[in-house]
């Protein structure tokens, strides 16, 4: 069962406009070339905060959740526990300790594709760059917005 006070879901917005990002984002090359989806317009964003022990986050309400909000809760839980064990290996704990995780997925019109694509903004509270770095390296979000994934669908 979930900790009831370690994620909240914070009310979702909807703006128009193309996403924006801030010049100190953390990008990381993961080698191979692959098409990349940026949004013309966005249509809809879900945000999503995680803090206190990171994947051990509250279970939503039931009311509403989308996949959008389900998923920015998801990667701001995950990202939290991968930089708190990244924390852990560094010698970092007490930093961790109080490190809160934004993330807003935004879905709308991609650049030069039908259809709908993603983005995805997320700010940190309360770590270093080099903590910042390795949890984001660790995460398996992370992994795989930009690595890939296998994505197998079928008929059930």
């Amino acid at each position: 069962m979930f900790a009831p006070a370690a994620r909240t879901l914070l009310a979702s917005s909807i703006r128009s406009g193309a996403s924006r990002r801030t010049p100190s984002a953390l990008k990381l090359s993961y080698g191979a070339s692959r098409t990349v989806i940026t949004l013309k317009e966005v249509k809809y964003t879900a945000n999503a905060v995680a803090s206190g022990a990171g994947r051990n986050g509250a279970r939503g309400t039931g009311k509403g959740e989308n996949p959008e909000q389900l998923f920015a809760m998801g990667y701001s839980a995950c990202l939290l526990g991968a930089i708190q064990a990244m924390a852990r290996k560094q010698g970092k704990t007490e930093m961790a300790k109080n490190a809160k995780v934004y993330t807003s997925v935004n879905i709308g019109e991609p650049n030069g594709l039908p259809g709908f694509g993603l983005s995805v903004d997320i700010k940190v509270e309360g770590v270093d760059d080099e903590l910042l770095k390795a949890g984001h390296e660790f995460c398996p979000y992370s992994r795989a917005l930009g690595q890939g994934a296998v994505v197998t669908i079928s008929k059930a």
